[in-house]
């Protein structure tokens, strides 16, 4: 830990993980996003063991899910998306695949919400951008944001992007952030280590630090 005019900045994973200051971000972990990827499986059981570990340790949970609008009140730029995205060539074929009732706009069972843990519903693909993420981590004294989930070539990286320009240290779970194409994948990851304001690690490397810290303490309430 390196110290300077009064702050604590962090070296090691060790040192910015302090379970009080931590929260773990679930990234859209959807039903209707999984059943996309070729082979979300791995990935999918390295979040429930990051999950599980976090859990134990006392470290706070948010998940995300991407959110679709009604066509009625999309505008431009979501149903432009839309069709880029489904690969359609008007509005008339756009099928929303996340509205807000739809099956797949659900998280997945393996990583179902506690009801002490948030939910962050969104429209973007940064997670922080028009939602209430961070005023809630800012009130939990949050510093530090582990992110988990898919997919890190497509929402991951500018919400790992946006946190750093909020001022968090974003640790990125690399083998626990999936994707849909792994080349695109492997440039965010590039990305994150050429900046390096983002620290990196691996699900064995993380779960075993979160281990120190558990078995969880009571939450004291006075």
């Amino acid at each position: 830990m390196k110290h300077a005019f009064g702050l604590n900045i962090p070296q090691t994973l060790e040192e910015a993980c302090d379970p009080q200051r931590t929260a773990l971000l679930v990234y859209d972990m959807q039903i209707g996003i999984l059943s996309q990827l070729p082979d979300a499986a791995p990935t999918t059981a390295r979040v429930v063991r990051v999950l599980a570990a976090a859990r134990a340790a006392g470290v706070r949970v948010f998940f995300t899910r991407h959110l679709s609008l009604p066509k009625e009140t999309s505008g431009v730029f979501l149903l432009r998306q839309a069709m880029a995205w489904q690969r359609v060539s008007t509005v008339a074929e756009v099928h929303p695949w996340f509205l807000r009732d739809a099956p797949g706009f659900q998280i997945s069972p393996e990583v179902a919400p506690l009801p002490s843990e948030a939910v962050v519903d969104k429209i973007t693909m940064a997670a922080f951008e028009g939602t209430f993420l961070n005023i809630a981590l800012r009130d939990c004294a949050i510093t530090t944001v582990i992110v988990v989930g898919f997919a890190l070539e497509i929402g991951i990286e500018p919400t790992v992007r946006h946190a750093t320009d909020l001022g968090y240290l974003p640790v990125v779970v690399t083998d626990a952030c999936g994707g849909r194409d792994e080349a695109a994948r492997q440039r965010a990851l590039d990305g994150f280590a050429f900046a390096g304001d983002a620290m990196m690690t691996d699900t064995a490397s993380l779960c075993d630090l979160l281990a120190k810290h558990s078995p969880r303490k009571e939450t004291s309430i006075e």
